[in-house]
């Protein structure tokens, strides 16, 4: 059943509430959005839809989307030659910071970035030739 205009209008304005303080749609917050969605009706990908509208018409950021981009970098950077530069790893701490407007601190997006790589299997390029344990030292 197609969203009603009233119901869509007043979702969109939840949605930019949400992110007027910060610009910034976080996971926690995408959550709570998509669960407001579904108490009006709307189906979860109904829901992301309408965020998505709104975060591009706003200029609004999705920690989501910055994260998949990133993900996407890596992975393409670990199938290249089955390991993750040093050059690689900042490139993808660049474009999750770029994507995100600065609204990450970068050891956070570093952290992150070494957890995704992890989760994934994706090996680290260290060694004398290759920045040294630049990796391992991320904590």
């Amino acid at each position: 059943m197609p969203v009603s205009e009233t119901i869509k209008k007043q979702f969109m304005e939840y949605i930019t509430l949400q992110a007027f303080d910060d610009q910034l749609i976080d996971r926690t917050e995408e959550k709570q959005i998509v669960e407001i969605g579904l108490k009006n009706n709307l189906t979860v990908d109904e829901s992301l839809a309408i965020i998505r509208e709104v975060a591009q018409q706003k200029g609004l950021v999705i920690e989501r989307d910055a994260e998949d981009r990133a993900k996407e970098f890596l992975h393409k950077a670990a199938t290249n030659d089955g390991q993750v530069s040093k050059k690689e790893f900042d490139d993808a701490v660049g474009l999750f910071k770029t994507a995100t407007k600065g609204k990450f601190r970068d050891p956070d997006i570093k952290q992150r970035l070494k957890k995704m790589m992890l989760d994934n299997g994706w090996k680290a390029k260290e060694g004398i030739f290759s920045g040294g344990s630049w990796f391992s030292e991320l904590g």
